[in-house]
This record gives structure tokens, C-alpha cells and sequence, in this order.
């Protein structure tokens, strides 16, 4: 049986190159792997792709990762919100470039990776800046963009319960994206808050299969985005 537990956030991060395109799991603080992205900034990896539904908050976190000089590109939804100071920043200096992507349409493609789809139609951006230089369709007398999947070179997730099989359980929100990303890495790292033995997890409650994860390590009591940034703490 392959080995997927590690015993360290900074083992299981140790191997990502430069230049590697990484998905960030959660929706907005909620499943943000903050264990994980602290230790790919002491990691010290530059020239990132991150994928994310938007671009962290305060200075902790994927914010901090952006803020430490290590994103060369972000794509997501959600550029800019209430707690957003790092990206903007960076952004209107040039320092960072941004490809926007409706929500829903983040979602399809990434999905689409994980199916091995490599494109689709969708007519969410028809008549819209982010149309512009894709090839479109009609169907049904209605127009259509093609988007492309997103894949990644790794994804980096947090749940609430594994088992050493990599069979995955969520923590509500914490859910949204991260099962899609999973199937859309060629590696996905998870941080667990709870490792449990195999055979403790219902078959019919898995969210995630064990055959989408590569790495695990536990960390029992990890940290909340929101909580950092009320703290007004900072990494690194």
C-alpha cells in the first residue's frame, strides 16, 4: 500500500519548483490550507501560478505568499475583497498580472481537467472584455465562448478528516473547489485536521476518493484565516 502520510507541512511542499502552477483549495477563508502556504513561503518557491477563487486576505496566508515576491500570475474570481490589500497593491504597481474568471466558469474548468474535458462552451462572458480573442460558437441560435480546462502541477487542500488511503471529508464551505482540484492536479497535497484509521469513514460519506491524493499530513489544531487577520498577524 503507497505511503501517502508525511510529517510535515514542510515535507510535503519541499519538492515545488519554481515556475509550478499551484490550485489553493477553500472558498475565501473557509478550507484556506494556511499550514500549507506558510510552508511553501519558507519554501521560498517563486514564479507561482496560483489558482484560487480569489486572492487571500490580510497578510497571511495566500496574501502573504503574494506579498513574499513568490506569484507571478494569479487566476481567480474574486480579485479584490473587504480584507484584500496585498494583491491590488502589487497589481496596480505591475508587479503581478491577473486572469479573471467568472466563479462558476473557475469551477467548470477546473472540473473539466478533472474529467480530462479540454474545453467546453459556456455564454457567461459573451459581449465582454473576458471574450475577447476566444473562439466562439452558435448553438440554438445562442452565442457561445470556449473555455479551455485549468489544470495544475499541484493543489494544495485542507479537509477536516482523512484516512491514510487519502478518502476525504470536508468541513462545509471548506468543501467548495477543493474536491474539483483534487481531480485537477497531477498532485494534490492535503493538510488534515483529523487523520482517522482506515475503514473508520463511511464509504457513502467520502467527498473526496483516496485515488485524488497523493500527500497527507495531519495538523491537529490548524489556524483560521479570519482569526489571523482579527490578530492582526502577519507572515512571515
Amino acid at each position: 500500500m503507497i505511503n501517502k502520510q508525511y510529517t510535515s507541512v514542510a515535507e510535503a511542499v519541499a519538492d515545488i519548483p519554481d515556475g509550478a502552477t499551484v490550485m489553493v483549495g477553500g472558498f475565501g477563508a473557509s478550507g484556506s490550507p494556511i499550514e500549507l502556504l506558510h510552508a511553501l513561503i519558507d519554501h521560498g518557491a517563486k514564479d507561482l501560478t496560483v489558482i484560487n477563487n480569489n486572492t487571500g486576505n490580510g497578510e497571511v496566508g495566500l496574501a502573504a505568499l503574494i506579498g513574499n515576491g513568490q506569484v507571478s500570475k494569479m487566476i481567480c474570481s474574486f480579485p479584490r475583497s473587504s480584507q484584500s490589500k496585498v494583491f491590488p497593491k502589487l497589481y496596480r504597481e505591475g508587479k503581478i498580472a491577473l486572469d479573471i474568471v467568472p466563479q462558476g466558469t473557475l469551477a467548470e474548468r477546473i472540473r473539466a481537467a478533472g474529467a480530462g474535458v479540454p474545453a467546453f462552451y459556456t455564454p457567461t462572458t459573451v459581449n465582454t472584455v473576458l471574450a475577447e480573442g476566444k473562439e466562439t460558437r452558435e448553438f440554438d441560435g445562442r452565442t457561445y465562448v470556449m473555455e479551455p480546462w485549468l489544470k495544475a502541477d499541484f493543489a494544495l487542500i485542507k479537509c477536516e478528516v482523512s484516512d491514510p488511503l487519502g478518502n476525504l471529508l470536508y468541513n462545509k464551505t471548506a468543501r467548495n473547489f477543493s474536491p474539483l482540484m483534487c481531480m485537477a492536479a497531477k498532485t494534490t497535497i492535503v493538510q488534515t485536521k483529523k487523520l482517522v484509521e482506515r475503514g473508520d469513514i463511511d464509504p457513502e460519506h467520502v467527498v473526496t476518493p483516496g485515488i485524488f491524493v497523493n500527500r497527507i499530513v495531519e495538523v491537529s489544531d490548524p489556524v483560521h484565516e479570519d482569526v489571523l487577520i482579527a490578530e492582526g498577524r502577519t507572515y512571515p
